[in-house]
C-alpha cells in the first residue's frame, strides 16, 4: 500500500473514531480530528483543507497547526474528563497495583503534555 493511502485511510479513521467521541464521553473529539488533520495533511490536500475550513473544528486545528495551541476550555474539559475516567480506574476497578500505577503515569503524562502547551498563540509585537 503506498503512504498516501495509508494516511488518507488512517485520516478518515480518525474521523470516525473523533465523531464517535461526539456521542461516547470517554472517547476524546479533538485529538483525532487533530490526528485526521495531520493524516490528511500527508495524503490530501482536499480533506486537509475541508477540515481547516471546518466551521466547528477549523479553528482548533489551525491553531494547533501554526502555533501549537490548546484552548483553556479544551484544556480544562480534557482534565476534567481524564481525572474523572482515570479515578473511576484508580477506585473502582479491581486490577493489578502495576496497572493502576501505570494508569496514573500515563493520566499525569497526558496533563502534562496539555498543559504545557501555550494557551493563546503568541503573536510578533513588532508586526
Amino acid at each position: 500500500m503506498n503512504h498516501k493511502l495509508f494516511f488518507l485511510l488512517a485520516g478518515w479513521f480518525a474521523i470516525a473514531l473523533g465523531l464517535a467521541g461526539v456521542f461516547l464521553p470517554i472517547l476524546p473529539t479533538t485529538p483525532f480530528v487533530i490526528l485526521a488533520a495531520w493524516c490528511f495533511s500527508k495524503s490530501s490536500t482536499r480533506w486537509h483543507l475541508w477540515l481547516l475550513e471546518h466551521r466547528i473544528f477549523g479553528p482548533t486545528i489551525s491553531n494547533w497547526e501554526q502555533h501549537g495551541v490548546i484552548t483553556l476550555k479544551a484544556k480544562l474539559t480534557a482534565t476534567t474528563m481524564i481525572v474523572l475516567l482515570f479515578s473511576y480506574t484508580l477506585i473502582f476497578v479491581n486490577v493489578l497495583i502495576w496497572i493502576k500505577v501505570l494508569v496514573s503515569l500515563i493520566g499525569l503524562g497526558v496533563l502534562y503534555f496539555i498543559w504545557s502547551r501555550p494557551s493563546k498563540a503568541e503573536y510578533d509585537q513588532n508586526l
